[in-house]
C-alpha cells in the first residue's frame, strides 16, 4: 500500500460531513501496511450536534474515542452489519484504525473474526494479557495536539501486539480485494469455482477472518459503489447501473440500497444534490475517504 485509498465509499452524505469534521487518513509503519487499510483521525468542535452516518466495510475497527464530558476510551468494532449513526457534538477526537478485512485476525488469533461481527468491544476485554495502563491507555493516543505523534503511537500500540503471520488471513484478505476491485464477480459460486476451492471452504475462511460471508461482502461493494455514485453523479441511470453491479434488474438494486441506507436510491440522490446551507468547511489535511467512527 503506497498511500491511503482516496474514495470516499461508505460515508452518507460525504460532503456534509467534511464540512462538519477535519478529517485525515494516514498511513501506518511499514511493517504493519500488509494488515491495515490506512489510520483516520476526526476532530470536530460543532456549535450544534451533528449525526455522522457511514455504510460499514467488512472491517473490523479499533477505534480510540474522547467525548466531551466522557472519560476517554478505546474499543473493537467489529464489522457492522447495517448502517451506523454516531452522534458528534461539542468538541472530541477519535482515531481510528481500519485494518483490511481479513487483517485483524493475526493480532488476535485465538478469536474467530465473525466473534466481533456486530459488536464493540472494550480493548482490554480483547487483549487481555497487555497492560490497561501503558499499551491500552487511549490518551497515549488521543492527547497529542500533533497529528504524527498520533500516528506514532498507533504504530507502537500495534507493533507491540506483535501479529503473528498467518498464511490464511494472507488469503482471506487477497480474495476479499478481490471482490472489491472486480465486478466479475457476483456469484459466491463461481467465484469459489475461479479459486479452486469449494463454496463451504470459502465460507468457513471468511466468517474465520473477515467476519461475514463471500455473499454479504459481494453486496455490500455493490452498496458502496451505489452511493458513491448517487453522490458524485447528477444523474444515474440507475437501470444501468445495476446491471454493471451485477443485478439481474433495477428492482434489486433498489431493495438492497433502500434496506442499507434507509431510503431509495432515486430519494437519497435528490437529497444530497439539495443546495445546502452557505457553511465555512472543515478542511482536511489529506485527501478525504470513508470513516466516521466504523464498525466500517
Amino acid at each position: 500500500m503506497a498511500a491511503p485509498r482516496r474514495d470516499t465509499r461508505g460515508i452518507v452524505d460525504a460532503a456534509e460531513l467534511f464540512t462538519r469534521v477535519r478529517f485525515r487518513r494516514r498511513a501506518p509503519a511499514a511493517p504493519l501496511r500488509p494488515y491495515l487499510e490506512h489510520y483516520w483521525l476526526i476532530d470536530w468542535d460543532l456549535p450544534e450536534p451533528y449525526a455522522s452516518q457511514v455504510v460499514p466495510h467488512p472491517s473490523v475497527n479499533i477505534v480510540f474515542q474522547r467525548y466531551e464530558g466522557q472519560a476517554p476510551f478505546a474499543e473493537v468494532s467489529g464489522v457492522g452489519l447495517g448502517l451506523f449513526t454516531q452522534k458528534l457534538e461539542g468538541r472530541g477526537r477519535v482515531c481510528g484504525i481500519q485494518f483490511r478485512p481479513g487483517g485483524f485476525r493475526p493480532f488476535a488469533p485465538g478469536t474467530p473474526a465473525s466473534d466481533w461481527t456486530g459488536r464493540r468491544v472494550r480493548l482490554p476485554e480483547v487483549f487481555p494479557d497487555a497492560d490497561p495502563d501503558t499499551d491500552l491507555a487511549p490518551d497515549t493516543v488521543l492527547a497529542p495536539d500533533d497529528e504524527d505523534a498520533r500516528v506514532a503511537a498507533l504504530d507502537a500500540f500495534l507493533l507491540g501486539l506483535g501479529p503473528r503471520p498467518d498464511p490464511q488471513a494472507d488469503l482471506a484478505m487477497t480474495l476479499v480485494d478481490r471482490v472489491r476491485t472486480d465486478r466479475a464477480i457476483r456469484r459466491v459460486t463461481d467465484f469459489a469455482r475461479a479459486e479452486g476451492i469449494s463454496v463451504r471452504l470459502l465460507q468457513r475462511l471468511f466468517a474465520a477472518y473477515v467476519g461475514v460471508g463471500p455473499k454479504w461482502v459481494i453486496l455490500r461493494y455493490r452498496i458502496h459503489e451505489a452511493l458513491e455514485r448517487a453522490e458524485t453523479e447528477r444523474a444515474v441511470d440507475w437501470a444501468a447501473l445495476a446491471a454493471d453491479l451485477g443485478y439481474a434488474d433495477q428492482a434489486h438494486l433498489v431493495r438492497d440500497f433502500t434496506a442499507t441506507v434507509g431510503v431509495p436510491p432515486t430519494a437519497y440522490a435528490e437529497a444530497v444534490a439539495r443546495p445546502r446551507p452557505v457553511r465555512e468547511p472543515v478542511r482536511p489535511s489529506a485527501p478525504p475517504d470513508p470513516a466516521p467512527p466504523d464498525p466500517a
